[in-house]
């Protein structure tokens, strides 16, 4: 056999195992993004929960068992995590009755950038930047407090959830060290 001959047959060979993999490839690229939306997505109902003090909604995106780990300690439990959101909005109901400078009935927003997520089947790891954007006493905006989060999350009957969420706060006094900052 010749050596066009040869490298014609290798090419047609190569060509149709490419083909042949062509779906299996396409099919994980596709529940690697279908994945990460759905990811990405909890993470913005999990912030819009917070923001809207909303206890039901915020603890709907965790495990029953599922943890945060945060500034002010640790909630394990959707009814802990439920008792977080509360407190928060206890604290603005108050701070509104007391007419604090700065703080309105929208007392500021959430916003979460550079996520990365490492998806390993049913499990994920991500790591991403949060701010929180706020009015000051003269009612302009600005970043009141910034930081990362440390996720852990788990698919379960086709929902991804938080199993853990760990929280660094890294603007405010007093939150840059000790029982504040939460252990990994």
């Amino acid at each position: 056999m010749s050596l066009y001959r040869s490298t014609l047959r290798l090419s047609g060979i190569s060509a149709f195992l490419l083909l042949l993999l062509l779906p299996i490839t396409q099919g994980r690229a596709d529940s690697y993004a279908e994945d990460r939306a759905a990811i990405e997505n909890l993470m913005a109902r999990y912030l819009f929960a917070m923001d809207f003090q909303d206890p039901k909604a915020y603890a709907a995106t965790f495990t029953e068992d599922g943890i945060i780990n945060y500034a002010s300690g640790v909630a394990r439990g959707r009814q802990e995590l439920q008792n977080v959101v509360s407190t928060m909005a206890g604290i603005v109901r108050e701070s509104q009755q007391e007419n604090r400078p700065g703080v309105r009935p929208v007392p500021g927003r959430h916003n979460i950038t550079n996520i990365v997520i490492d998806i390993q089947g049913d499990r994920a790891t991500s790591r991403s930047y949060w701010t929180h954007v706020g009015g000051d006493a003269e009612g302009k905006a600005r970043v009141t407090s910034f930081g990362h989060y440390e996720d852990e999350l788990v698919k379960r009957n086709g929902e991804w959830l938080f199993t853990k969420r760990v929280i660094f706060n890294e603007f405010r006094e007093g939150r840059e060290a000790g029982v504040l900052v939460p252990e990994k």
